[in-house]
């Protein structure tokens, strides 16, 4: 009899790899955390030590947003690439070459001269995030069941959350150390890094695709120049020219222009950066859609809480990152507590929607910032949003890897990756600009309202608090508190959008294996289906009563006839209906509410003797039910 893995097999499907035992994940992991948590580090480690970087290099408010924006937008455009790759070639190789980037990018960063340089590093050290980004959550799916993997997922949200928290403090304390110097917050992530590549080298063993890889040059280069045009033209939009003006006539049509391009080039490709048909699954679409709300809230407001620490409260680089605990950690709890329960229930979408609503509390809260809001107040709103974010981010991952065949893990899984990326390089420029134009407003206001003209205590550069007179001080503190404030407040309805977004996600049950669906590849069954009431009768559990009528139920090709009309309603044993070969089926082949099927084996026994007992034991269980 043939098994639906040599059915596969025989489709030219690739091979799948022997389940992992718990210690041999953990152990492939370690690597794969490490990578991710030098990733983030490489964001978050700057948050705190920006101000200091660009007094130093003397940049000015749009500086401080490109030095975050080049490296989102380098991870923005190069992550669907890297996804892309992934499907094609050895994943493990590809994850060392990210994690060389990354290395090659920070030590760049840290030998800056200049503005300039800066950005130009930290767009190259984008290349590698971006890989490290997308193939992490790859490289799971493959590794890893979907119903298995919301446990996983919630060690990825921990080191998510450690990352993100150590980040500002490493940040804050290279930078008030004196010996120091704000250089070692890019050289720090490289021994991590190097550390991560050995892991990796020893314990991640993965199959390798061995296929011709044919690159969607032309869909890449498209990509990238439209997020590029569009990213240029929010960044720069209202600071450098109006935006009613000339640049923004080209910059905007530009931008759409080349993004109808690269939507036909896809359409044409062979192997499409991102398949169009993806998003023809309503679940990819819709979790597409929220990530990327999800992305404008999270990048775009929060990348912007150590500026207002900092300025609109007068607190150290430290101590700022000492501030952002309570979103850390309610960020870290709900990911690991939320992870744990979804692989012990299957249900994920309650949690996509709560984390999705707390998320749009939060932002709405923190819209009521003030310099000088009291910091309980704060603090709880921080929480609320660091809750709602460990709740949405990796569960939106899990339900795409859910729906879509092993072929497509790497796209579909970048392409989400892809999105949240973009929301958070707009939402940083977006609402960097925002910032910028009313705090402008209020110096503006407030210097008037003490007899100051703006230009003095104004401009682009970042103020320094101790170098200012006292009323000065107090006036720019209040404006960057009321701006940061206006931050948070135009970022809750982006979040809105995402609660919106996930409310029409349809729940699928999660996977047991790391196979296809059944839709994908349908799994040979075990009993007859016409034998047993036509097709829908394959995906009943045997491990329930099944009525069989008064047909003749056939069990590797021999027929067995019951003895009665009432045997034949009475439950058939599991033992019965089951075939040696017969790989078990996926959970989501099963309908709702019904239990998996389960396989048993029973190795060492001949063919036809094995076909002799199971016929004996039904003429015994016959006999039996008629005393």
């Amino acid at each position: 009899m043939t098994t639906a893995t040599e059915a596969r097999s025989a489709a030219g499907a690739p091979p799948t790899a022997e389940p992992m035992s718990h210690r041999q994940i953990l152990e492939a992991l370690t690597g794969l955390l490490l990578g991710m948590f030098v990733a983030i580090l490489s964001s978050t480690i700057v948050s705190n030590a920006l101000p200091t970087i660009l007094t130093d290099l003397e940049g000015g408010e749009s500086a401080y947003t490109w030095v975050v924006t080049s490296t989102l937008l380098a991870t923005t455009a190069t992550t669907p690439i890297w996804g892309k790759l992934a499907d094609l070639t050895s994943k493990k190789l590809l994850v060392q070459i990210a994690i060389v980037i990354y290395v090659a990018g920070s030590a760049v960063a840290g030998l800056s001269q200049n503005i300039g340089e800066l950005i130009a590093a930290r767009t190259f050290q984008g290349i590698g995030v971006g890989g490290l980004t997308a193939l992490t959550q790859v490289i799971m799916a493959a590794m890893i069941a979907p119903r298995e993997r919301g446990r996983y997922s919630g060690y990825l949200g921990a080191v998510f959350a450690v990352a993100t928290v150590s980040g500002p403090l490493i940040g804050g304390v290279i930078v008030d150390t004196s010996w120091l110097g704000w250089r070692w917050c890019f050289y720090v992530g490289v021994p991590i890094a190097a550390i991560a590549l050995v892991v990796l080298q020893r314990t991640l063993k993965l199959p390798v695709i061995r296929r011709k890889v044919k690159i969607d040059y032309l869909g890449a280069t498209l990509i990238t120049a439209a997020v590029s045009l569009l990213l240029i033209w929010v960044s720069l939009g209202g600071n450098q020219f109006d935006w009613l003006s000339w640049p923004t006539a080209v910059m905007v049509p530009g931008a759409l222009v080349l993004g109808l391009l690269f939507v036909f080039a896809e359409t044409r490709a062979s192997e499409p950066i991102i398949p169009l048909a993806l998003f023809r699954n309503r679940t990819v679409a819709l979790a597409t859609v929220a990530s990327l709300f999800v992305g404008v809230a999270l990048f775009g407001a929060t990348v912007f809480l150590s500026q207002y620490f900092q300025i609109a409260r007068g607190e150290s680089p430290t101590v700022s990152g000492l501030l952002t605990l309570p979103m850390i950690g309610g960020l870290f709890l709900s990911s690991t507590i939320s992870g744990r329960i979804i692989t012990t229930t299957g249900r994920w979408k309650r949690f996509l929607v709560a984390g999705a609503f707390l998320t749009t509390a939060g932002f709405a809260l923190m819209g009521t910032a003030r310099a000088e809001t009291p910091y309980w107040r704060l603090a709880l709103f921080m929480a609320l949003i660091g809750v709602g974010l460990g709740m949405t981010m990796q569960n939106l991952v899990l339900a795409v890897q859910n729906t879509v065949k092993t072929s497509e893990l790497g796209t579909s899984s970048s392409t989400v990756a892809f999105f949240r990326s973009l929301g958070g390089a707009v939402g940083v420029s977006a609402l960097g600009a925002v910032l910028g134009h009313r705090v402008s407003d209020y110096l503006a206001s407030g210097l008037a309202a003490i007899g100051v003209k703006a230009g003095s205590g104004g401009g682009d550069a970042l103020p320094d608090l101790d170098t200012l007179p006292a009323p000065v001080r107090t006036v720019v503190m209040d404006a960057y508190g009321h701006g940061a404030g206006d931050v948070f407040l135009v970022a809750a309805p982006f979040a809105l959008l995402a609660f919106v977004a996930v409310l029409f996600i349809r729940e699928v049950a999660l996977r047991t294996t790391t196979g296809d669906t059944p839709a994908a590849t349908p799994a040979s069954p075990s009993v007859s289906a016409s034998a047993v009431g036509g097709p829908d009768a394959a995906a009943e559990p045997i491990d329930r009563a099944v009525d069989t009528g008064s047909a003749r139920v056939a069990i590797d090709g021999v027929a067995v006839q019951p003895a009665d009309e009432e045997a034949d309603r009475q439950p058939v044993p599991a033992a019965v209906l089951t075939a040696p070969e017969t790989e078990a089926v996926p959970a989501d082949a099963v309908p709702a509410g019904a239990a998996p099927r389960r396989t048993r084996h029973h190795p060492g026994r001949h063919e036809a003797g094995r076909h002799e007992a199971t016929r004996r034991g039904a003429r015994r269980k016959a006999e039996h039910d008629r005393s």
